[in-house]
């Protein structure tokens, strides 16, 4: 008896022992680690897919070292991977099966960005956004003027252009084109009211869609700062004595098909966008003003200036007379001094 009963308590520890190691191994297999072979990569997650097409995806990219099935069964137990949902998430090198099966519970996907860049037209961005690969309903984009109604949710405009603020603006896959493009709406006519409400006194705009348009002008003609102000004075003075506004920029947006070379044969023609031939604003902006460029139009500095010309470093030289400014192309322009 004493036999049998040795037997039996040497067989329970045995068991017992297997079980622990198991139980160890199984552990170990839900925190393995997933190896990528650099940077983070992304992982998409599809409604309808669960732990073990996860697992194979996993498998056949070679992220997963161990076994699939092992891997499914040691997760089961350690890891809870249910309720998972569907998205695009970051997955980086050395991370844990047991952390993604959480992340993937969570929902903490991965957010994209684009950046609208300032001084671009409406096609540019329609353009970059359109080439998203994780925005939805890129297709709407090109539906002209039923565009404007689905953003503005008016048909009073004929144009978005200028009418969307330039930022870069997080979302996650899957987001509608639209969505984001009402948010720069949005944002664009909070900074304008702003603008518009601290503006100086006496200026020639009557109404805040002439400041946009002013706005996107000074975008255009510069790239500083500093000098914002300096040149919205000096369209400011020219509208203030009915002179012309002579803003390569505008005449530029008005011509089909720029190649990139403002001729003698373009500042003759008659456009709606030509300011050597049309007295006043040009219809529309021509290009998504900066918050900077917006309080350049509504605050202009107090100048006498009535010329400005680009010096060759990214600043322009500013002149009071046509004499002064015509020294100043010859010099910075022409090369003559």
């Amino acid at each position: 008896m004493a036999g049998i009963r040795r037997f039996f308590l040497i067989s329970l520890i045995l068991i017992a022992s297997g079980g622990v190691v198991a139980g160890y191994w199984s552990y170990q297999l839900a925190q393995q680690e997933l190896h990528l072979t650099g940077a983070p990569e992304l992982l998409e997650i599809k409604r309808g897919d669960h732990a073990k097409s996860i697992l194979n995806d996993l498998a056949q990219r070679g992220w997963l070292t161990q076994a699939v099935t092992p891997s499914y069964f040691a997760s089961r137990v350690w890891a809870r991977p249910e309720g998972l949902q569907a998205g695009v998430y970051q997955v980086r090198d050395g991370q844990s099966l047991f952390e993604l099966w959480q992340q993937l519970r969570q929902g903490d996907q991965y957010q994209f960005s684009i950046a609208l860049i300032e001084g671009q037209t409406l096609a540019q961005w329609l353009t970059a956004i359109g080439a998203h690969p994780y925005l939805a309903g890129t297709e709407e984009l090109r539906s002209g003027g039923e565009l404007v109604t689905k953003v503005t949710g008016s048909d009073q405009l004929n144009s978005l252009e200028g009418y969307l603020a330039p930022d870069t603006y997080h979302f996650y896959a899957g987001t509608a084109a639209l969505k984001l493009l009402r948010t720069a709406y949005t944002a664009q006519q909070q900074r304008l009211l702003d603008a518009w409400q601290q503006r100086a006194d006496d200026l020639p705009y009557a109404t805040p869609y002439e400041l946009l348009i002013m706005a996107s002008i000074i975008e255009k003609e510069t790239g500083l700062g500093s000098e914002r102000d300096l040149v919205s004075s000096v369209f400011v003075n020219r509208l203030n004595t009915g002179m012309r506004l002579q803003s390569d920029p505008t005449t530029i947006y008005g011509i089909d098909n720029f190649d990139g070379n403002l001729t003698r044969a373009h500042l003759r023609e008659t456009t709606a966008y030509n300011t050597y031939r049309i007295d006043g604003l040009p219809p529309t902006p021509i290009a998504m003003p900066s918050q900077a460029s917006l309080i350049a139009a509504a605050q202009p500095a107090t100048s006498p200036y009535f010329y400005f010309v680009a010096d060759g470093s990214g600043g322009h030289v500013f002149s009071e007379t046509l004499t002064e400014h015509n020294r100043a192309v010859n010099r910075y322009q022409r090369g003559k001094h």
